[in-house]
Parts: structure tokens; sequence; C-alpha cells
């Protein structure tokens, strides 16, 4: 399975403009800039859709391991932070509120520690980058 999403960029850092648009077209031309990425303009940026996927598959591998221990599941949200300190993403901190019928507090943790190491997207946080690139 691949999935793929496109940024278009238009002009300096500071002056110009950037489309985001995804696959599945739930995001197309999704506006980003840099008043959005640093200050409080309109549209999306990096960190808000990393931390929107971060907290998407930890939520979903965590509910995955529950059911496989035989939980079952009523409902998981998880809020995802990503610091960004120079420009320099430094951390992904999520926050998890959960309803999950018979279970201890501790083996939730179990779960929630598992989920936390195994989910795809924490896997790419530590994943090794490639670049393929064309000058036109």
């Amino acid at each position: 399975m691949k999935r793929n999403a496109t940024a278009v960029w238009n002009g300096s850092l500071k002056e110009g403009d950037g489309k985001i648009s995804t696959q599945s077209t739930t995001l197309q031309d999704t506006q980003y800039s840099f008043k959005s990425r640093f200050e409080e303009g309109v549209g999306t940026n990096p960190e808000e859709l990393i931390a929107a996927a971060h907290a998407g598959c930890f939520t979903m591998q965590l509910s995955a391991y529950l059911t496989e221990e035989g939980f079952e599941v009523g409902s998981i949200e998880t809020k995802c932070d990503i610091d960004l300190v120079d420009f320099t993403v430094i951390s992904s901190h999520l926050t998890v509120n959960a309803s999950v019928k018979g279970i201890s507090d501790e083996a939730f943790q179990q779960q929630v520690t598992k989920a936390e190491k195994n989910c795809p997207i924490s896997k790419l946080l530590n994943a090794e980058i490639s670049t393929t690139a064309t000058l036109k």
C-alpha cells in the first residue's frame, strides 16, 4: 500500500504561499503559508498535519492492541502536540483519554506504551529519510 500527498509552493518563504493535496482528496489545494506555520495565519502547516497523522495512527494501533487482548473499546481520544523549536521538530506528545471495559490502569498503560512504540507514524518519526530530486 502506498499513499501520497503533494505540496506546491510559490514565491519566497515569507511572502509566498502553498497548497497541499492528498491522494484521497480530503485535502485538496489546502492553503498553507509562513503565517499559518509560524504565526496565526489561515491554513494548515506541516507540524499540524504530523500531529493529526500521529494521533490518528496511534489511536488505531491502541484500539487494535486492546481488541487483540479481548477488551471492549468504547472510545479513544488522542491529542498530539508537536513541538517546533528553532525550526526543528523536537517532540511529539500524545495525550490519551479512553473508555475501555474491564481493563486495569496497569494493563491499559502497557498497551499505550506498546502502541506508542509500534504505530507506523511513531516508527516513521525515527526512520531514515530519503529524497529524489529533479531540477527542471
